[in-house]
């Protein structure tokens, strides 16, 4: 079983994005985003997603196409991903039109990343039934793929209809970009990938059932892969998980107390995605840190989420491409900014071991501290002697 070194992980954010508090401006809350955006770019972050949403006032991003063409013009580096396009919702020409667009105004730089669609609300809105998704899906990706690829397609179904349809532009990156199925704690998801050769969006661990499920997850992927013959990478996983860090354990569990409810309301009483337990919203906050950390999630220091991401690596028995931290905003935009600089300063280098080689020049340098100060004293030594013989000569001249 392939595996990969641990020190290759790169990191970036999952943005749904997540504003559970109803009463601040979604206006300076989506700007903010960006401004985000930026900040991870200049902290050298690999990676940002972005989701879509049309109800429940929260994840309040309704097109990541928009989003990541914006975000991109205010970075250099950084990776942008839908997080996920619901393929549902939409006709797989126009689809693959925008991401092929989007794929040269960054120049190569946007990953695909689509899914069924999380929120029952949008189901509902647009006259379909959750129980339609799933088959709506796949019939989009079989539309999607070779329209990506150049090739004409003619498909009709219940929601669309394609005749002799084509990309008139190919995409900038070639073939096309990487794209990504999503998943959760079904077998769906990597079954899916793997029957078409796609890298996997694992969207949370942040429950008992997920973090179980990552075990799982490669050797689903895997074999669907081979059943298909299809090749799969690692690199191409991607392990979402919900993190904030501070200096101190408890300056961590005060800055989440600004937004942690408020989310945890959002994922009990609207949302249907799994991440609390029920009733966790009714419980104090102290109770509410306590369970969330109690679920695979680190309210800590920057050591807590180093023995964190250590476990999650043993758990997916072999290894992930790039470690998401979920943008749920449950502390404020100064303490958020901080949690991505300690993540930049303490926790990348030491796992990317980037720092190893100045660790070896110190000791290095300190095991040869004794040798290098009697050589010091002895050019120290030699210098004076070559002084005191210089003015012995000049004495003698006059």
């Amino acid at each position: 079983m392939p595996t990969l070194e641990k020190s290759a992980l790169q990191f970036g954010a999952f943005m749904a994005p997540y504003h559970a508090n109803l009463s601040k401006s979604f206006h300076l809350s989506l700007h903010r985003d960006l401004e985000l955006c930026e900040y991870l770019d200049r902290l050298g972050f690999d990676e940002v997603w972005m989701g879509e949403h049309h109800s429940a006032g929260v994840e309040v991003v309704a097109s990541p196409e928009i989003f990541i063409a914006a975000a991109a013009e205010r970075t250099k580096h950084i990776r942008f991903g839908t997080g996920v396009i619901s393929l549902p919702y939409h006709n797989p020409l126009m689809t693959a039109d925008r991401i092929i667009q989007l794929d040269h105004q960054t120049r190569g730089r946007v990953m695909f990343g689509f899914g069924p669609g999380a929120l029952p609300s949008d189901v509902h809105m647009i006259g379909r039934a959750q129980t339609e998704l799933r088959e709506n899906i796949m019939q989009g990706f079989d539309a999607l793929l070779p329209l990506l690829r150049g090739e004409t397609v003619s498909m009709k179904t219940d929601h669309w209809t394609l005749q002799d349809a084509r990309c008139h532009v190919l995409p900038y990156t070639r073939p096309m970009p990487k794209i990504f199925m999503s998943s959760a704690v079904s077998p769906g998801g990597p079954r899916i990938a793997g029957t078409y050769g796609l890298g996997l969006l694992s969207a949370t661990t942040s429950s008992d059932a997920a973090f179980n499920a990552l075990q799982a997850a490669y050797d689903i992927w895997n074999e669907a892969a081979a059943q298909h013959g299809q090749t799969i990478n690692r690199a191409d996983w991607r392990v979402v998980g919900n993190f904030h860090i501070a200096e101190t354990r408890e300056q961590a569990r005060q800055n989440v107390r600004h937004g942690l409810g408020q989310w945890l309301e959002y994922f009990q009483r609207v949302a249907t995605f799994p991440v609390a337990k029920p009733g966790a919203h009714q419980a104090t906050l102290d109770e509410q840190i306590d369970a969330m950390i109690a679920q695979h999630t680190v309210i800590g220091t920057p050591d807590d989420l180093i023995a964190r991401i250590d476990r999650l690596w043993e758990q997916s028995n072999g290894g992930f491409g790039v470690l998401l931290d979920c943008a749920h905003n449950w502390a404020d935009f100064p303490a958020t900014k901080r949690h991505y600089e300690l993540m930049a300063e303490y926790v990348i280098p030491h796992i990317q071991r980037r720092n190893q080689s100045r660790r070896d020049s110190w000791d290095w340098a300190e095991a040869n501290h004794a040798v290098g100060m009697e050589e010091r004293d002895k050019g120290v030594a030699k210098e004076y002697q070559l002084w005191e013989k210089q003015r012995q000569a000049g004495l003698q001249k006059t």
